[in-house]
């Protein structure tokens, strides 16, 4: 009964958070008006500006901001300890890890929908544009190479994922085409797509698509990387809503609805017990096998700063911020849309990665795989330690995921389904939101590759150009060569910043660099077809010190936005000194520790980590000299919108 108790406490309390601190900030911070005109309408060009349903962005960011960063984290932090980890998501997501991504979301929204790093230019200082986009990038790269080994990882241990992700992709292009062309009611098309989807995970592992699942399971990593990258090239320059809305939309419908069938399964196995075991054994009571609090797990580093690294997404997440100002904040199409797309996305995950604690600490003591593979069913607290005895059996990614996997199909088992297909339903959840990530998160580096190539693109007057003899067809500024003009003009276009402002350009570029990264073996191994992929890793103990300083920047730029406008910051200030100072605590150790990046002569890691700590120090002092100067004088404004046939004023009522 605890376990119940704890499900149904964590969602009362997030729906008391909602309609209490989320309103307060909705209504009296941000001040949400149903009359503003919200970038979606006043850029609105049908392919990254789209006014969209706040049911389906809410599907999109949903499914963005999750991926599998709730589910491993939470997943990997229990070891520390239940207790722990419980209490970080719950009072991060509500403090914290919400009012975040819902500041992202309005101040991008109220600056024509800009990335967070264009916007810290204007309300920090121009230097500080750089500096953030700078770490954006790399953070981004580091998801993108990484993404491809998480997605073919899930594939080959779960196969029977493989067709119900791949049908995903048509069933999003017919549900997109449907809605923005014809405009027909979204209900039927969304209930057609859910049952769909689940009776491809009930029969899509039967007779040929088994074989088919086995044959694409059987691909290497390097071939799987390169293949979800050239998807994401696709989804990442075609419309918003042909491919990136829809498929976020169902993915979220289908993920949505297998959380509802895990708490049922959840409240099931509170009262009666679970499954019982494979091997004719009698169901087992649902308890907590885990400890409440383990601070000196063998092997692994102490709890702070690391449990509130290790749990990013789920309580706090600096990714986040890229999601809300750079695809959210283009679609909204109503202001106060922004708290339920905003802070009740960021509740929503954070009650995800409750279900994933719960499912790690109880779930799994109703019946496990070995995960030494020498067979046999464990059960109870050895189940637990089987996985969290140290660090080592842990921390590996299959580890991880397999302990949600299994935890919360013991779940669905405890409603009478058959075991193969909640395995399946669950790989494909895991599958589905990492999927969703990396699209989005190619989409987004394209934004943040265009914004700094724009930084160094030619900014010459059109006239200045035509005496050098360059041809401006492609200018930004819209100008055009003269008819009867020499026929031998410098092609302007062929400057690498200018191709680079291109949405394919910047694109195709985010992608090489990280296939080039993926490409790479793991860290100590020799290159080969079968270690090639896996070159992620070798930047990947970065990315989690360095998602959280984004959400610490991004807390900065949400709290100069507020104080030139004298709005009060009271309630953002410790959350922005916090998630300053963790991440460079947990940087400084993974540096300087007697087991650290210096000492075992990783000096690329320490480069970039040094790099890292000098673009957040210097940042702290533009903020530092800014700070006293910003209060009540508002950043220079954007220009002026071209004429585009819409209104750019307000009065448009929701």
């Amino acid at each position: 009964m605890p376990t119940l108790a704890i499900a149904l406490g964590a969602l009362v309390l997030y729906l008391v958070a909602y309609h209490t601190y989320g309103k307060w900030l909705a209504r009296k911070i941000f001040k949400l008006d149903p009359k503003a005109t919200v970038p979606s309408v006043a850029l609105n060009d049908d392919k990254d500006y789209v006014p969209t349903d706040k049911s389906i962005i809410f599907g999109h960011h949903f499914t963005s901001i999750a991926g599998t960063g709730p589910i491993v984290g939470p997943a990997l932090a229990v070891i520390w300890g239940w207790v722990p980890a419980l209490l970080w998501v719950l009072f991060g997501s509500i403090l914290i890890g919400a009012v975040h991504d819902f500041g992202s979301l309005v101040v991008s929204m109220r600056n024509r929908g800009q990335t967070v790093g264009d916007i810290a230019g204007r309300v920090l200082t121009p230097r500080t544009r750089l500096l953030f986009l700078s770490i954006l990038f790399m953070a981004l790269t580091i998801v993108l190479a990484i993404f491809g080994l998480v997605i073919a990882a899930v594939f080959k241990t779960y196969p029977a994922s493989i067709f119900p992700c791949l049908v995903q992709i048509p069933i999003a292009v017919i549900i997109g085409t449907m809605l923005h062309r014809r405009g027909v009611n979204i209900l039927i098309p969304s209930l057609l797509a859910l049952a769909v989807m689940y009776v491809t995970v009930y029969y899509g592992n039967q007779g040929f698509l088994q074989a088919f699942n086995s044959t694409l399971a059987s691909w290497s990593i390097i071939t799987w990387c390169a293949v979800l990258l050239i998807y994401s090239y696709v989804a990442s320059v075609l419309p918003v809503w042909s491919l990136l809305q829809p498929r976020d939309y169902i993915n979220s419908l289908q993920l949505l609805s297998a959380l509802g069938l895990v708490v049922i399964g959840l409240f099931v196995a509170a009262i009666n017990g679970g499954a019982p075991l494979p091997d004719g054994g009698e169901s087992l009571p649902l308890e907590i096998v885990a400890p409440a609090v383990n601070l000196h797990p063998q092997g692994a580093p102490f709890i702070f700063p690391f449990l509130f690294i290790t749990i990013a997404c789920g309580a706090i997440s600096g990714f986040h911020c890229l999601v809300s100002s750079g695809t959210s904040s283009k679609q909204i199409k109503c202001e106060t849309d922004a708290q339920f797309v905003g802070y009740g996305s960021m509740l929503t995950e954070g009650f995800l990665a409750v279900l994933v604690i719960l499912a790690c600490v109880a779930g799994l003591g109703l019946g496990s795989s070995n995960p030494d593979g020498s067979g046999g069913i464990l059960t109870g607290a050895e189940a637990y330690n089987a996985r969290y005895s140290t660090w080592g059996a842990s921390s590996g990614l299959i580890a991880k995921v397999g302990a949600f996997v299994e935890g919360s199909a013991n779940f669905l088992k405890a409603l009478g389904l058959p075991g193969n297909f909640a395995i399946a339903l669950m790989g494909v959840f895991v599958a589905s939101f990492a999927a969703t990530t990396l699209d989005t998160a190619c989409r987004l580096q394209r934004y943040v590759v265009q914004e700094l190539a724009s930084t160094f693109a030619p900014r010459i007057s059109p006239t200045a150009l035509a005496a050098e003899a360059y041809d401006f067809d492609d200018n930004k500024e819209g100008a055009s060569r003269q008819a009867g003009e020499a026929a031998d003009h410098k092609p302007h276009a062929l400057n690498p910043f200018t191709w680079l402002t291109n949405k394919h350009g910047a694109t195709i570029f985010a992608i090489v660099i990280a296939g080039l990264i993926a490409a790479l073996p793991a860290p100590g191994k020799e290159w080969t077809m079968e270690n090639a992929g896996k070159g992620g890793l070798i930047l990947w103990p970065l990315f989690g010190v360095t998602n959280q300083l984004l959400g610490g920047l991004a807390f900065l730029v949400i709290t100069f936005w507020m104080w030139r406008r004298n709005l009060p910051i009271w309630f953002i200030a410790l959350p922005t000194v916090f998630m300053l100072i963790l991440p460079a605590v947990g940087l400084s150790l993974q540096l300087f520790s007697e087991s650290g990046w210096i000492a075992k002569e990783n000096w690329l890691l320490v480069s970039i980590g040094f790099a890292t700590l000098a673009l957040e120090a210097w940042m702290l002092v533009e903020a530092f000299i800014a700070f006293p100067k910003a209060k009540g004088v508002l950043e220079p404004e954007l220009p002026p919108l071209p004429a585009t046939g819409i209104s750019n004023e307000g009065g448009r009522s929701c």
